[in-house]
């Protein structure tokens, strides 16, 4: 069985324990054992960063930008194989495991260009004879916590950035997911960045991620996950005053108006809710419809997924993949239960079922009749779940929509010009979706969220640099 290590200071180091990595399509599938960092090799890995990092700060911008094309065009050219493994692992379809793999080929591609358009501004003193120069920096040495859901492109978008605008990274992928992060580690320890610059710590949150959130040598974390564990972050890193960014949960609402095209929503709604098996922070888990539409809506929702074909992400047929691990299974069928009880009528799916292979397969759960108030319209399920909730007009909609403590992604299906335009105004969410899914964005421009959803800058695009790079002020008297 293949064991694969952690890179410390360019070097490739076993950890204290090993953990196994299953397939949750197929559970006699082990795809390989990973190291286990401690805390004592996280402090290594993090003193190698904050080493390297004088030289990489202030180092060729050429050299950075040739280096994060290098791994960019290594991801494109390998990604079939590499989202064969990410599907192999995480649960994907194969067609959504190498559109994953080749979305982060393109980040890298694209950060490669930005680190040679750091911007800054000359502005004119009020002094005379004075000159004032406005540059951006980076931080120093960034902790990069990602999530399983994930495991090629959120990685990307947090590591190409970092690197770009000069900052090096100690990155701890998700125990669930460490094949992924450690194809991703291994394209970048061939790229010419130096010794240090980055490090790959694979472990448990509570050991590497805390080690990340204590030492003061670790200027910014960058963290994806639950609101539990983004809650503990915050409180740490603003202890010792570092910055920090967290993109956290989401309860995404689809509001579907009478006059929508039935086809166009039930799309929309059926896709951006249980594809990626619902395994998305904006997947739309709550379909608020108009009632004048709402009986079609529910047995056109109903019809397509009696179409849609669960089992194992790596087989054609397959719309939808298992779901990740035992935990989130129990999860998803507790909250079935919880609809069932509060008294939501369950249309269709909602169990667990048999493939050919042992593996973590859901049959997608469509609930009719809820309402706002209740668990499974309140809480993140993270899962092929989602509850259909009836709105008497387009205010009573809307208002249901923004009706929660997140606010990551917020979509509406109508063909009326006059409430698109209002909602995506009104919609209290940092990403508006009309006519097409909730989930599925762009690699090039901001993500992220409101409220609850997410905090501190946006990802993605040149909005990254608000959170890598600090702001200085110069001033030079003639």
């Amino acid at each position: 069985m293949s064991q694969f290590a952690n890179l410390i200071n360019g070097e490739w180091l076993q950890g204290a324990s090993v953990n196994k990595n299953l397939n949750p399509s197929d559970l006699s599938d082990v795809i390989g054992e990973y190291a286990q960092a401690d805390a004592a090799q996280t402090e290594i890995a993090i003193a190698a960063a904050h080493a390297a990092f004088p030289a990489w700060s202030v180092g060729s911008i050429q050299a950075r930008a040739d280096a994060l094309d290098k791994i960019g065009t290594e991801i494109l050219a390998r990604r079939e194989e590499l989202g064969a493994l990410l599907s192999r692992e995480e649960g994907k379809t194969l067609p959504e495991g190498i559109g994953e793999a080749t979305r982060a080929g393109n980040i890298f591609k694209f950060f490669a260009a930005e680190a040679l358009r750091i911007r800054g501004d000359k502005l004119a003193s009020v002094r005379p004879g004075m000159d004032v120069e406005i540059t951006r920096e980076p931080l120093g040495v960034i902790g990069i916590i990602a999530p399983w859901n994930f495991p090629l492109a959120i990685p990307a978008w947090k590591i190409a950035p970092a690197l770009a605008y000069g900052n090096t990274v100690v990155f701890k992928p998700a125990e669930l997911v460490p094949g992924s992060g450690w194809a991703i580690a291994e394209i970048i320890s061939r790229s010419g960045i130096p010794a240090g610059v980055f490090n790959l710590v694979m472990g448990r949150g509570s050991v590497v991620g805390q080690r990340f959130i204590d030492d003061r040598r670790v200027a910014g974390i960058s963290f994806t996950g639950s609101v539990a564990t983004g809650n503990r972050v915050a409180q740490g890193a603003i202890a010792r005053m570092a910055k920090f960014q967290l993109e956290m949960g989401g309860k995404n609402p689809m509001v579907v108006l009478n006059d929508a095209d039935l086809d166009v929503a039930v799309t929309a709604a059926v896709q951006g809710a249980f594809f990626s098996t619902g395994q998305r922070c904006t997947a739309s888990s709550r379909l608020i419809v108009e009632k004048g539409i709402y009986p079609r809506f529910i047995e056109a929702a109903r019809e397509q997924l009696a179409k849609v074909r669960v089992g194992h992400a790596l087989q054609k047929e397959t719309h939808i993949g298992p779901v990740v691990d035992q935990s989130q299974l129990d999860q998803d069928m507790s909250y079935v239960a919880i609809g069932r009880d509060e008294g939501a009528k369950l249309v269709s799916g909602g169990e667990r079922i048999s493939r050919e292979t042992d593996g973590f397969f859901m049959a997608p759960a469509l609930f009719a009749d809820a309402h706002n108030d209740m668990r499974i319209s309140r809480e993140e399920i993270f899962g092929p779940v989602a509850a259909v909730i009836p709105a008497d007009n387009y205010e009573h909609a809307l208002q249901l929509a923004n009706d929660t403590e997140f606010g990551l992604s917020s979509g509406i299906c109508t063909t009326s010009l006059k409430y698109a335009t209002h909602f995506k105004r009104h919609a209290q969410a940092g990403m508006v979706m009309v006519n097409t899914a909730t989930a599925g964005v762009d690699y090039h421009v901001p993500f992220g969220g409101r409220k609850g959803s997410s905090y501190g800058a946006r990802e993605q695009g040149t909005y990254a640099a608000e959170f890598y790079t600090t702001v200085k002020t110069s001033y030079t008297q003639a």
